[in-house]
């Protein structure tokens, strides 16, 4: 919910201001209301973020791990104390139904939580060196102001996917979110300043244009890190400008998960896990369950019992505790799904099951339906479809399986449902994929290390080497004759 207290300024060396005094408009998917107006950054405002994280550098970098620690900590307090305002928030400007947006706030808080305890095992290490004379000291230090580029889908998770570990590491930070949803993180930097965070350490840079922020902040000199999460293509431009300067790069992109289940697994199982992987979040995850792999021995059985569960999904905006799926984020989102589907039907795919959405909405919903007879080559299996559209593909013949799956350019994330848990582990080692759920469909936590191979990204988000993303290495060699 969004009321007076919802920051909606451009945050600024710990200071709220309008900066250009251009705003833009946020709204409510669910319906199409505008819920606020934010301000606007553009080039200079985001320089004037990045001499605002220049000035907190080095005395951020400087203090303690064990008060970074404190303060990330304090943070994750707070977010749980907020927890049902921060939903709400989430609900407003995202349009997930509540008990999805409840459950993202707990996820983006344990990130707080984890990074607050990896803030004081940064570890390196001190060695003899082999022919002796002297010892080597390696350590991990700070790699200077981050960059951090935010989607729309997990406003808050994010936020502090990234956030969290810069902040252990020693680093400050310049963050745009995704304007279409701007207010979940003001409202996180509300909380960290709240924390005790130092002026500057985090800044907050909302933009209707995203190009110009983002390059000016590539093009600055001090700005040594990038972390973006969003679509492959817009990924290869960053990366193309973080060249120019050599600038150290994350990149967390796009997915087109596939969903396996052999003849042997557990079927209540896999429908189960098969809802959560695709249905989460209305579809729209990185991570979702893009083309369903079926065994053809229990194809008929698996796609009766998903079919029933897809048609009693309740659809609807979040002001009803019941409804399940929210909307899409857009009317855009809508159009490119709906013409993604029409031309599966075309080439003779078959809509099996199909829910029902509300009449006479005027949000941007999309019902969640499940595709049968999609041959292995339809272009729907290509893509990644961001929307509750279910494709089935049976199988039998593991190695051509294993052929389908692995021809794309992606490879975020897999789920494997098979009874037999050894089969389950060579089919995943076979899977290029940088994240594989084994009979379960939510793989993501703040401890272990989050993204992918091929055009899926570069880097990893969580777990040890999340925080090692927001270091470099630097190696002492000491003289002892």
């Amino acid at each position: 919910m969004v009321t007076p207290d919802t920051p909606n300024g451009l945050f600024i060396g710990g200071h709220w201001t309008i900066g250009s005094g251009r705003l833009f408009s946020v709204d409510n998917p669910a319906d199409g209301q505008v819920i606020a107006t934010v301000a606007d950054g553009d080039a200079t405002d985001a320089a004037h973020a990045v001499q605002a994280a220049a000035s907190a550098a080095t005395g951020w970098a400087r203090t303690s791990p064990r008060r970074r620690s404190e303060i990330l900590y304090t943070a994750f307090e707070i977010m749980l104390r907020s927890r049902r305002e921060l939903a709400e928030l989430i609900v407003a400007e995202n349009g997930k139904c509540g008990a999805d947006a409840g459950a993202e706030v707990t996820y983006a808080a344990e990130y707080l939580r984890w990074f607050a305890e990896e803030a004081v095992r940064n570890d390196g290490t001190y060695t003899h060196a082999p022919a002796g004379g002297t010892r080597s000291i390696v350590r991990r230090q700070p790699i200077g102001i981050a960059a951090l580029v935010t989607p729309w889908n997990f406003p808050a998770a994010m936020v502090t996917r990234k956030v969290g570990p810069a902040l252990a590491a020693g680093c400050t930070v310049v963050l745009k979110p995704a304007a279409e949803t701007p207010l979940t993180a003001l409202s996180l930097a509300k909380i960290l300043s709240e924390a005790g965070l130092p002026d500057g350490v985090v800044n907050v840079v909302p933009s209707t244009d995203p190009a110009v922020v983002v390059s000016t902040w590539l093009h600055d000199p001090r700005v040594r890190k990038i972390s973006f999460t969003g679509s492959t293509p817009v990924g290869r431009l960053l990366l193309h400008q973080a060249a120019d300067r050599v600038v150290n790069s994350s990149m967390e992109l796009g997915g087109n998960a596939p969903f396996i289940v052999t003849r042997d697994a557990d079927l209540d199982q896999a429908v189960a896990g098969a809802m959560i992987a695709k249905f989460r979040n209305s579809g729209q995850a990185c991570t979702a369950a893009n083309r369903f792999y079926i065994h053809q021995d229990v194809a008929a059985e698996f796609t009766t019992r998903f079919a029933d569960r897809v048609c009693g999904l309740r659809v609807g905006p979040a002001c009803d505790p019941d409804n399940q799926i929210g909307p899409l984020i857009n009317a855009e989102a809508v159009s490119t799904i709906t013409n993604l589907v029409d031309k599966a039907v075309q080439h003779g795919a078959r809509i099996a099951a199909r829910a029902t959405c509300p009449a006479n909405s005027t949000g941007y919903f999309y019902p969640p339906t499940v595709l049968i007879d999609v041959s292995a080559d339809a272009d729907i299996l290509g893509q990644e479809i961001f929307g509750p559209v279910a494709p089935i593909v049976t199988w039998n013949d593991e190695r051509t399986l294993l052929d389908h799956v692995n021809n794309t350019e992606t490879g975020l994330a897999a789920y494997i449902y098979a009874g037999d848990l050894q089969h389950a582990l060579r089919l995943g080692e076979s899977v290029q994929a940088g994240m594989i759920g084994v009979n379960r469909s939510l793989i993501s936590d703040p401890a272990a290390p989050f993204g992918g191979i091929k055009q899926s990204g570069l880097g990893r988000e969580g777990g040890h080497e999340g925080l090692h993303d927001y270091t470099e290495i630097q190696y002492l060699s000491v003289d002892w004759p």
